[in-house]
């Protein structure tokens, strides 16, 4: 599917729908278009990957398919077994402190994840500490003011993140599974944008809308309208020498 564009947004979001009920079929697809979106930058066959936060490791999977020598990096148990058996060389660990050299990797990839760090900066750090000079990382993460920036509780969490909480459970008779503050943090567009771009070890190659179907690279310029329309920001940075 080519990115962007309308067929390609519209089978994303099918599979959106589906993920509760079909997450293999929702990841599955979305590691695949990660995947194609890395390669429009540089060759997965024969990188070196480390993919952290990567859940049960469907895109360390999908990955390896492509010939890439993939790692799974994932600091909760649970999710590495939430889909099945861990994949083959998962490693338990923090992302704030990732048991690799520094420069060990070609490709440092992290989808969805930075909003449930409470700190974004120290985690980026790590993922460009580990990134070889002239490597990649990918990083894309869904803001606060997006309209699944509750996650499970949106677009309720726009009237506040207790009260979005407080209906889920009145309507579901459980609660949800983030918090505020706890497992989920209100990253913004502008504010992470000025801070990779005041770094001197990384160049900004792309910062694009993930999932928009046309103007993904524009609609993360315009201050105000690309906190809700940008949905979730993919950042792809080099790793300057």
């Amino acid at each position: 599917m080519r990115d962007p564009s309308l067929r390609r947004s519209a089978a994303l979001f099918r599979a959106f729908l589906r993920e509760r009920t079909d997450p293999g079929h929702c990841y599955r697809l979305l590691a695949r278009d990660a995947a194609d979106q890395i390669e429009r930058y540089a060759p997965l066959r024969g990188a070196v990957v480390a993919d952290v936060g990567g859940g049960s490791g469907h895109f360390t999977a999908e990955f390896r398919r492509r010939g890439a020598r993939a790692w799974l990096f994932e600091p909760d148990a649970a999710e590495l077994t939430a889909h099945g058996p861990p994949i083959e060389g998962a490693v338990l660990a923090d992302g704030y402190l990732l048991p690799l050299a520094d420069g060990a990797v070609d490709i440092c990839f992290s989808s969805n994840v930075l909003e449930h760090v409470a700190d974004p900066q120290i985690f980026l750090s790590e993922l460009i500490r580990v990134t070889r000079p002239g490597g990649l990382i990918y990083v894309a993460f869904t803001n606060w003011f997006s309209p699944w920036g509750g996650h499970e509780t949106a677009p309720w969490h726009y009237l506040g993140a207790e009260r979005a909480r407080a209906r889920y459970r009145r309507r579901t008779g459980q609660a949800a599974k983030h918090t505020l503050g706890v497992n989920l943090f209100a990253v913004h567009i502008g504010r992470t944008l000025r801070q990779v771009r005041a770094r001197d070890d990384i160049a900004v190659v792309t910062a694009r809308s993930r999932y928009a179907p046309f103007l993904a690279e524009a609609i993360p310029r315009l201050p105000g309208v690309r906190e809700v329309a940008t949905w979730n920001l993919l950042l792809i940075l080099r790793r300057l020498p």
